[in-house]
């Protein structure tokens, strides 16, 4: 945690003096003239830190305040830098083929300004995309159905970051998803909560409008230690949720598995049981379901369960940052079989995390029907 802290800051920072010298070339400004501009970006950079020291001590308005510019700011940032780059390459490609364009965009201030008009509009197009979450459909053909049931719908959020950010009015929105949905279960795949969860209380109350007959289930993602396992737990039961840490149950003539996420090793507080060994003992003339917040497949696990539903990657939440989790997550959204019969499918994630923002990545609530195969060849 303590590398990816330095390494996060390192890079965040880097971003900063890149944008505070674009700003600079544009406007020409010189160093003590730019007093305000470095004292916002040093505030900006610090933004996580007062957001959690702000969080700990109960100052919950500013640090509610601090998480909206601190994190709109970030995701503006990203964005601003990253257009900034692919205008800087279309630049250069346009010089080394003696475009007419190239020429004309050679100017500090358009080279300032368009990635900036580039970056508030997607911005502000990615803050109300955030809220308007999408219900995927999966139907998986299985044989392992009981006899008396012909279909079986289970619905997935992951990935929902209840905190700060998200509050009452979203998870009202998301959880009007799930019942317009009528699962017949309901899962939770990981990082339900964030940050110090103050102050959520009544929220739990919301998951208890709502009782799928089959049962509600749900494991821990890295946020969950992040957060206050303890805290995150309790939070979680109370809203209903049976959590399964290393564990399995039975329900609907199904199994289903759930395993710790790997962040609790750094805490101390990892169960650790490997999937093999939870998922030898089952029986395999059951539909096993494994609940897993990281999309791995475990190689060791081939065969041994139908069905996994991760979450985690957000799909990078803002393109182009997905194109970074596509490469450290071959499987980072949607459905795929990276073993032999044992299928995946990755969650885009519900809310957000940090940038209130998503671009080309919509959140969603995953609706998964399992479907008896005999009712397939029987044409009904």
């Amino acid at each position: 945690m303590s590398r990816f802290l330095v390494f996060f800051f390192l890079i965040y920072g880097l971003m900063h003096v890149y944008a505070f010298f674009k700003a600079k070339a544009a406007f020409r400004f010189k160093i003590n003239k730019a007093v305000p501009l470095i004292a916002f970006m040093a505030a900006m950079i610090s933004s996580p830190f007062i957001i959690y020291s702000s969080e700990r001590h109960g100052y919950e308005f500013i640090a509610r305040l601090m998480s909206y510019a601190g994190y709109l700011w970030m995701g503006a940032l990203f964005l601003f830098v990253s257009a900034s780059v692919v205008f800087e390459l279309c630049r250069s490609i346009g010089f080394i083929v003696k475009s007419n364009l190239s020429t004309a965009f050679t100017s500090p201030k358009i080279s300032f300004f368009v990635p900036l008009l580039l970056s508030i509009t997607i911005s502000a197009y990615g803050y109300f995309d955030a809220k308007n979450i999408r219900v995927e459909h999966i139907t998986i053909k299985t044989a392992k159905l009981p006899a008396d049931i012909s279909s079986l719908k289970i619905a997935q959020i992951s990935d929902v970051h209840i905190g700060l950010i998200i509050r009452k009015e979203r998870l009202k929105k998301i959880l009007s998803k799930v019942k317009a949905a009528n699962p017949d279960i309901l899962v939770s795949t990981g990082d339900l909560v964030d940050g110090q969860i103050n102050r959520l209380e009544g929220l739990e109350k919301l998951f208890n409008e709502f009782n799928p007959r089959y049962g509600k289930f749900a494991i821990t993602g890295n946020h969950e230690y992040y957060a206050g396992l303890g805290q995150a737990l309790d939070f979680t039961r109370r809203g209903g949720f049976t959590i399964l840490r290393g564990e399995t149950v039975e329900t609907a003539g199904i199994n289903i598995a759930g395993v710790d996420d790997p962040a609790g090793k750094a805490f101390g507080l990892y169960k650790n049981i490997s999937e093999m060994e939870l998922l030898s003992g089952l029986d395999h003339g059951k539909f096993t379901l494994l609940l897993k917040h990281r999309p791995f497949a475990d190689k060791d696990s081939a065969g041994l369960f139908d069905l996994q539903l991760s979450g985690h990657t957000h799909k990078g939440q803002i393109f182009p940052f997905s194109l970074l989790t596509k490469f450290y997550y071959p499987s980072h959204s949607g459905l795929s079989n990276p073993l032999n019969n044992s299928y995946l499918y990755v969650s885009r994630g519900t809310g957000t995390w940090g940038p209130p923002v998503r671009f080309l990545s919509h959140p969603e609530v995953t609706l998964i029907e399992l479907v008896r195969e005999d009712k397939f060849k029987n044409g009904n």
